[in-house]
């Protein structure tokens, strides 16, 4: 249920030691209990709530549920007065029984500020240790105002934290209990550092002042009725509940598990490639900068529990080729219109190539083959059975079977029949785009690799 399931469950204020038989016995009730739908409909629900409180930020709100489901952190910049401040107040009222922790980010402040007081008798002995109750490290989450105003020690400070959710100072290392962290910001303030702590900030959104007069009315309408205060939700969401939605999207949950077919990570893999290369070849274009936009090898990762995300938001436990779209949440600023359109001219040129000429079903096919590659690279021997029969075993498609069993069905099943029969298919292949073409190229080379190792065993 808490990142340390095993350990404790923290509540406000105080903290309610479970032992372990106790918390697998609430972990497997859960499971009996547990409603795919009915966990979507409480996140839409909150939502709503939200979108009600504050007009006109439906997208910067969809990016918070992912960074709670996903356990990742937020970034709002925007000039002063938008609300930074009440949306995200708004969000985590939306949960009970989390700690909270919030402060103004100034200059002059140290890494005490987030991690709690120092021991002064601990620091005698030359050993920095904090006390960290009621910090953000025991803190399930937290809002950063004006995160930049921070000085270089501090933000370097809490690079570990955000990212490894550990306390790392000097000889003190404590598991942090910090699940979300939303940082606002009127500026960006660009260096070494700087950019590290943005790293850390997954999900990131531009929210520009709102002058459609429409939306102004609506917005003063809002404020007489509440008068700038965050109301709490008629349904709030326990925090444990929260973190058992986080497990299930992070594959940490027995009873359900969200499942991403291969054809939509190769899928996704295409699209971000595509959108690195629009966002290059605009910061080309517009300031001469060359090749300095990257999707780091760690946020690609990070984007399948964002399709797990975005699938159980919508109450299914698998994901479909479409949910690539919506990952324009995570890849493109919020706010930002022309990386949305990258993002959204990325994700067209790639589905309308697939699309054409049965491209998904060939994609589909050979990554299944793919499959039987790395099934033999494991094992051997397997090369040594009829590949029709390997090939039901890993339950691909009924085209990639058939065709095997046709081909070469009849014949012995001797490693020399397996490799001619391996190379065949692929030469017979006829890829229905580019991209498929790619895909083929690269597994013609990767054939020969497997089968050569297999050969020496």
């Amino acid at each position: 249920m808490f990142r340390r399931l095993n350990a404790n469950l923290s509540f406000v204020g105080e903290k309610l030691s479970l032992s372990s038989d106790f918390c697998a016995s609430v972990s497997r009730m859960s499971a009996v209990h547990f409603s795919l739908e009915q966990a979507a409909l409480r996140i839409r629900k909150a939502m709503t709530t939200i979108s009600s409180r504050l007009i006109n930020r439906e997208g910067v709100i969809h990016q918070a549920f992912l960074a709670l489901l996903t356990g990742e952190h937020l970034l709002l910049q925007s000039r002063t007065g938008t609300g930074k401040s009440l949306l995200a107040e708004q969000i985590f009222s939306c949960f009970t029984d989390a700690r909270i922790f919030k402060v103004q980010a100034s200059k002059e402040q140290q890494p005490d500020t987030f991690f709690g007081g120092l021991d002064t008798e601990q620091l005698k002995t030359g050993r920095i240790m904090h006390n960290t109750v009621g910090s953000l490290v025991e803190s399930e989450f937290g809002f950063i105002d004006e995160i930049f105003d921070a000085n270089d020690f501090t933000l370097r400070a809490l690079l570990s934290l955000l990212n490894e959710r550990a306390l790392i100072r000097g000889v003190q290392y404590v598991q942090a209990d910090t699940h979300t962290v939303i940082a606002a910001t009127n500026y960006l303030r660009v260096n070494e550092v700087t950019e590290a702590i943005l790293d850390r900030f997954l999900y990131k959104a531009v929210i520009l002042p709102d002058k459609q007069p429409l939306l102004q009315y609506r917005i003063a309408q809002r404020y007489i009725e509440h008068e700038g205060k965050v109301i709490l939700p008629a349904e709030r969401v326990p925090l444990a509940e929260l973190l058992q939605w986080h497990r299930i999207i992070t594959g940490d949950y027995d009873s359900l598990t969200i499942h991403i077919p291969n054809d939509v990570v190769y899928s996704m893999n295409l699209v971000i490639r595509q959108y690195e290369y629009a966002r290059n070849r605009a910061l080309k274009e517009v300031q001469g900068i060359q090749n300095d936009f990257y999707v780091s090898p760690r946020t690609q990762a990070k984007a399948l529990d964002a399709l797990r995300a975005i699938a159980f938001m919508n109450a299914r436990s698998e994901v479909q080729i479409h949910d690539i779209q919506a990952l324009s949440a995570l890849f493109a600023t919020s706010g930002v219109e022309q990386e949305q359109e990258a993002f959204n001219k990325a994700w067209s040129g790639v589905d309308k190539s697939l699309s054409v000429s049965n491209g998904f079903d060939q994609l589909r096919v050979l990554l299944d083959y793919d499959d039987v590659l790395t099934t033999i690279r494991t094992n051997p021997s397997a090369l040594r059975q009829p590949l029709h029969t390997l090939l039901d075993s890993l339950s691909v498609r009924r085209s990639l079977a058939e065709w095997f069993k046709d081909i070469f069905g009849n014949q012995d099943a001797t490693i020399e029949n397996n490799q001619r029969a391996l190379r065949q298919f692929l030469h017979d292949f006829v890829p229905a785009c580019d991209e498929v073409r790619e895909l083929k190229q690269g597994l013609e080379k990767e054939v020969e690799h497997v089968l050569a190792l297999a050969s020496k065993e």
